[in-house]
């Protein structure tokens, strides 16, 4: 699969006093860039209802490098760092970049998918566990091994 992004050009709301975007901003772009990832590969938020099925964070890091002001275009991509062989734990990392390619924050989270009823941890669909391997992968990729 080709690298998966998204544009975005930062809004007020996203400001904190220091006339620079505040630090949960950041992750609010990650998410969103999670969440378009799943509906364009068919896990729309209808269809996660219909599964009973979740995405849950055990883990959010995010190094800040570089400030980003209002009006800026950010672009946000997605890779994974690793994932269980059967799908149900995941890590991904996301990069954000100002419009000139500098590289702003990195935003490095950890998760799994619940079962909604039962809450307990479940695998995907097969199609999107198979759409979560074709993501580029960061070069320290690791297969997650339950129980560690």
């Amino acid at each position: 699969m080709n690298n998966y992004s998204k544009n975005f050009e930062v809004i007020w709301a996203d400001m904190d006093p220091n006339r620079h975007m505040r630090h949960t901003a950041y992750n609010d772009y990650a998410a969103q860039v999670r969440v378009s990832f799943m509906v364009d590969n068919g896990l729309s938020l209808e269809e996660m209802e219909k599964l009973q099925l979740g995405p849950v964070l055990f883990k959010e890091e995010t190094v800040f490098l570089s400030e980003i002001r209002m009006g800026e275009k950010i672009k946000v991509d997605i890779q994974i760092a690793g994932l269980s062989n059967d799908g149900d734990r995941w890590k991904m990392v996301h990069h954000i970049y100002k419009s000139n390619g500098k590289l702003s924050a990195i935003i490095t989270v950890e998760g799994a998918w619940i079962d909604m009823t039962q809450r307990k941890l479940k695998a995907p669909p097969a199609k999107l566990s198979a759409n979560f391997n074709e993501l580029p992968k960061t070069k320290d990729y690791q297969e997650i091994i339950k129980g560690k």
